[in-house]
């Protein structure tokens, strides 16, 4: 599976859920297994990857801006949405995570900005072709702190200095 095919998926996944990402990992639970396992494992690195770089300061700022808090797990859980999200706002954000707030919608902080069951589409869909856990998947561990700068979440006026747009948008 190369790059279009795994944003392919997430993108038909996501426009056929109408945005819910339990929805959209549903469906792409049900579309994974429709590939051979082998398959399944290059969209699991596909997604580990970016789940993996996707592991800043800036953009768990951003995380908790949306938020109005993002504690560690949050954080993983949103990394995993913003995957979900597609490649235009996946690469927007990472590039500039104050660009999240031109680059989303509407927001609910109810239903968007969790993706924690994306996470576990891949998994999921190879027990159940194979009926055993997916192997190693041989790619590098993520980091074990979040690139760039650190933050200091608490401090009202260095998120808004960081996140200008994102600030102004979904917390004046």
């Amino acid at each position: 599976m190369d790059e279009t095919e795994f944003w392919a998926l997430i993108d038909t996944a996501r426009e056929a859920a109408e945005g819910d990402p339990e929805d959209q990992a549903d469906l792409l639970v049900e579309r994974l297994t429709g590939l051979d396992p082998e398959s399944v494992l290059d969209f699991a690195r596909h997604f580990e990857s970016r789940y993996n770089r996707a592991y800043s300061w800036d953009l768990w700022g951003a995380a908790w801006v949306l938020l109005d808090g993002a504690s560690d797990d949050a954080f993983d859980f949103f990394r995993c949405w913003l995957i979900g999200q597609g490649r235009d706002v996946f690469e927007g954000a990472l590039h500039d995570p104050d660009a999240l707030a031109e680059l989303l919608g509407d927001f609910d902080e109810e239903i968007d900005g969790d993706g924690e069951e994306l996470g576990y589409a891949a998994d999921e869909a190879y027990e159940q072709l194979t009926g055993t856990v997916a192997p190693d998947l041989g790619i590098p561990p993520a980091p074990s702190e979040p690139e760039g700068t650190p933050l200091d979440f608490e401090n009202d006026q260095e998120l808004a200095a960081r996140h200008p747009r994102l600030w102004e948008r979904f917390r004046d």
